[in-house]
């Protein structure tokens, strides 16, 4: 990491460490003292905001480019599909049926992950949103594997703390959904989506509006349970409708098994981003 021992001014640390050595006076515990970058509340005002997107957007590009992170394979799917073991405990009946998905996205953490470590860089890398359920289960075939994986985590109402499988130095912490988004794209070589709620939906449906406009490389893009899909979303119905393009229907497939979704990545032609948009 580029610091400031190449600089031809202080360290920046130094200066903080010689701050918190001053005499406690009325002038040195005023807020206005304190350094900007040292100042919780300052760095929390809102006219602040743009400074801590830009330090959201910037440190685990930082710390990944470090990490020597080439690609990565993303997962998405729902925190609340539990393991078979904990399908007992599942919420609803439909929720412990698709208990399966936990194993299926587990075996192709593993597979994709025993796969990457063949090479000499950091290429396909999982990553998950790095909570339980599916991101629990990707991080742990990666894990099974030997290998590395990533967790973006995000602060939430509720408690939430990242799944005991993410490898640490890549487990990382957002405040804004948008910057969160931003990482698990720009190095996606593969998107796999298995069932989950809104914020699944959220998701997939951002990285297929992205796709279909150009604004992003075609990449693999695996649908997890087709039975699950097509019960939540009429695809043929909207391009019926014309709201989509029959082309669009194109952009993805079905996958049921982590076996299949490998075969079907391998076998997946590149192409370039789309030049305009199908229908339009």
């Amino acid at each position: 990491m580029q610091d400031d021992r190449h600089s031809p001014f202080r360290d920046a640390g130094l200066d903080r460490r010689t701050a918190d050595e001053v005499p406690d006076t009325p002038q040195t515990r005023a807020p206005s003292y304190r350094l900007a970058f040292d100042d919780h509340e300052f760095m929390c005002r809102e006219e602040l905001r743009p400074v801590r997107l830009q330090l959201e957007l910037l440190k685990p590009q930082m710390i990944l480019d470090e990490r020597g992170v080439e690609s990565t394979i993303v997962l998405f799917g729902g925190a609340r599909i539990p393991a078979p073991a904990n399908k007992d405990t599942a919420r609803t009946k439909t929720l412990a049926d698709l208990s399966h998905f936990y194993d299926e996205a587990r075996t192709f953490a593993r597979l994709m992950t025993e796969k990457s470590m063949t090479g000499k860089r950091l290429e396909n890398v999982i990553v998950t949103g790095g909570g339980p359920g599916v991101m629990e289960a990707g991080n742990r075939g990666a894990q099974d594997a030997g290998g590395q994986s990533i967790g973006l985590n995000i602060v939430l109402p509720h408690e939430q703390a990242p799944n005991e499988y993410v490898t640490p130095d890549l487990c990382f912490n957002f405040h804004y959904f948008a910057i969160r988004k931003m990482h698990f794209l720009m190095r996606a070589r593969a998107i796999c989506v298995f069932p989950g709620g809104f914020g699944t939906l959220d998701e997939m449906f951002e990285t297929l509006t992205l796709i279909q406009t150009g604004r992003m490389q075609r990449v693999p893009f695996l649908l997890f349970g087709r039975a699950f899909w097509e019960r939540i979303i009429n695809w043929e119905a909207l391009a019926d409708a014309g709201t989509i393009s029959d082309e669009d229907l194109d952009l993805f497939r079905y996958a049921e098994t982590a076996q299949e979704a490998v075969e079907l990545i391998e076998a997946w032609e590149p192409a370039p981003a789309r030049a305009d948009i199908p229908g339009r």
